[in-house]
């Protein structure tokens, strides 16, 4: 096994740093590995916000889900998809650029995970553990408001990096499922019961597949948090003509989907381990 795959199988989230800081040279080579990854057609549709305004890291901490390790975090990247610069780029060349539409917001937010990506796989090689925030593409209005975002910028991706504590580092990561479970040849095959049955057995050993399932059921996919995140993610698609303000959903959320899932338990919001 060559470095490079033995640091990527290593790799784990990291929410616990030492209090010091990143030096200047490992920071920049961090956001350097990040400007690198593959991008569409060479245009980087992505900027990424260096946030390093103690007051804006702790207002983050808490419009993220109430995660103070956010603002001990001694580095905070947000990657923005970011559409918004080219097309500000194509009028002043005085093009007449067609209306943003799904395939733009959807290659951008590759963009940006991509480059996010080659970020954390940089900072585990210089020792810096990193964890990513998914919240941040929560509470649009508020997000929008602090970041200074124009339309069609969408945050797609958040990250903490900090050197981690003795106890985060040798934290045992997660076991993955069987790469027969995640890898199909040529075509899409839809599992069945039996199939997903054995898929989890590791991950519901303890307390059987039904229980197990329910209560991640309800305290991730019908969590309010994760309800949340679709109606603030819905506003920021308004910007490209996805979402009508005008529909609701079940609950009469403005850009809810008519076709949002059934109701169940409100769920518990709180945020398991990623890893």
């Amino acid at each position: 096994m060559n470095e490079v795959i033995r640091q990527l199988a290593a790799r784990r989230s990291v929410r616990a740093f030492e209090d010091r800081d990143i030096p200047g040279e490992v920071r920049a080579a961090i956001l350097e590995a990040a400007a690198q990854a593959p991008t569409a057609g060479n245009q980087q549709l992505y900027t990424i916000l260096d946030v390093t305004d103690p007051q804006l890291k702790a207002r983050l901490a808490e419009t993220c889900d109430h995660q103070p390790f956010i603002a001990q975090a001694p580095m905070v990247l947000i990657f923005l998809a970011d559409v918004c610069k080219w097309l500000d780029a194509y009028r002043e060349a005085g093009c007449e650029p067609r209306a943003p539409g799904a395939g733009d917001v959807m290659l951008a937010a590759s963009d940006a995970a991509i480059a996010a990506q080659n970020a954390v796989t940089a900072a585990w090689s210089l020792g810096v553990g990193s964890c990513y925030i998914g919240d941040v593409m929560e509470r649009c209005e508020e997000h929008r408001e602090m970041l200074n975002l124009p339309p069609h910028v969408f945050p797609a991706a958040m990250l903490v990096l900090g050197y981690p504590t003795e106890q985060q580092a040798r934290r045992p990561k997660p076991e993955r499922f069987n790469m027969a479970d995640i890898v199909c040849e040529n075509v899409y095959r839809r599992k069945d019961g039996a199939a997903l049955r054995r898929m989890f057995a590791g991950r519901c050993a303890l307390r059987g597949y039904d229980a197990w399932m329910d209560a991640f059921c309800r305290r991730k996919y019908n969590s309010d948090f994760s309800r949340e995140m679709t109606r603030s993610v819905e506003a920021y698609l308004r910007d490209y003509g996805l979402v009508r303000a005008e529909d609701g959903g079940e609950d009469g959320r403005p850009g809810a989907r008519a076709d949002s899932s059934a109701p169940g338990a409100p769920g518990v919001p709180e945020r398991g381990p990623e890893a």
